[in-house]
């Protein structure tokens, strides 16, 4: 039985449809590959110093969604492709939510290096040295980067039983300084963050003070490093000042310090101290009143704290403001009430 030869013919057709397919998709490939490359090297469409707020808890693709929507990306395939970037490198779950500042020239590698770094913005908050608690707590309260969690009717002792400070009394123990945070940091940590400030500064300091000193715990210093604080800015006269205090402590003499009969009189305070109120007794009083006051009466800085724990050696009892900002010291009281009529009295001129 005769049989028909098999058509060959079609089969070198056949092979060159898929070569030529071959062919096709390899070059696909490549120039998906070149575009990949070229897209992920090309700076994003920022022309100017930007922040992008990331979310906590959003996805990538929900992230990549918003800066789409921003206009970040200098095409769509930049935003899809370092979305597939993401995922075959394992990163599309390591982004961290926080407030990013976006600079001209940023490629999207470096952007989502970014994200997955966590080096968010930073937010900047001060606490100045002389401040009163209260003070420091009102610019918490208003700062619009914090997230707030402390009801506002809690008074200070409540606030410190929040802060994990129950029965330690409030002023002086947060450590006047420019703090900085992300976005979202709540009231309670920021506030616990200035606590720990103080603790820290005040330990070391006391660690290294100076010998004989009329303090029977820290908390002695710090109360009259908050008064050097309100006595003078100038950061000279604050040995001085603390050896003029700790003179009077040692010889037993009251310290008669007008800055802790004005803590004392408290709200009531107009701008003015006058005789009476110097008369009037309360527990800051210290013309009615031996020793330190029971509690600091601001928030000091380390200097002062400094300054109370190593006081400048001398004889000089008294001091009274020149009217620059600076204070003659004397050592009697005849020389002391000789400054007051100079400086005082006649203006600065001798009499």
């Amino acid at each position: 039985m005769s049989r028909t030869p098999a058509k060959t013919g079609n089969r070198p057709r056949r092979l060159g449809v898929v070569i030529r397919l071959i062919l096709l998709a390899v070059l696909l490939a490549v120039a998906l590959v070149l575009d990949v490359k070229r897209e992920l090297a090309s700076p994003l469409a920022i022309a100017e110093p930007t922040v992008f707020d990331i979310a906590p808890g959003s996805s990538l693709p929900k992230v990549l969604v918003a800066a789409r929507a921003r206009g970040l990306f200098a095409s769509a395939r930049q935003s899809h492709y370092l979305g597939v970037l993401a995922r075959i490198e394992g990163t599309a779950g390591a982004i961290k939510a926080g407030e990013y500042r976006l600079e001209p020239g940023l490629k999207p590698r470096e952007l989502l290096a970014l994200w997955v770094s966590g080096k968010t913005v930073l937010q900047a908050l001060q606490l100045i040295e002389g401040w009163r608690f209260a003070d420091a707590v009102k610019l918490v309260r208003a700062a619009p980067t914090l997230k707030h969690t402390l009801p506002e009717n809690l008074d200070a002792a409540a606030l410190m039983a929040a802060l994990g400070r129950p029965g330690q009394p409030p002023e002086g123990r947060l450590f006047p300084d420019t703090y900085r945070y992300t976005r979202g940091m709540s009231d309670v940590a920021f506030l616990r963050n200035a606590l720990a400030a103080q603790d820290r500064v005040l330990a070391e300091e006391w660690a290294q003070r100076a010998p004989n000193l009329p303090y029977d715990a820290p908390e002695q210093a710090l109360t009259m490093a908050s008064i050097i604080e309100k006595e003078t800015g100038v950061a000279a006269e604050r040995p001085q000042i603390a050896g003029v205090f700790v003179r009077r402590l040692q010889l037993g003499m009251r310290l008669q310090t007008d800055p802790t009969v004005i803590y004392g009189i408290g709200d009531a305070y107009d701008g003015n101290i006058r005789s009476r109120d110097l008369l009037a007794d309360t527990p800051y009083n210290t013309y009615t009143r031996d020793g330190l006051p029971p509690t600091p009466i601001c928030l000091p800085g380390r200097e002062a704290i400094h300054a109370a724990l190593h006081p400048a050696e001398g004889d000089a009892l008294y001091f009274v403001a020149k009217g620059d900002g600076t204070h003659h010291f004397s050592a009697t009281l005849a020389e002391h009430n000789l400054a007051v009529r100079r400086y005082q009295l006649h203006g600065g001129e001798p009499k």
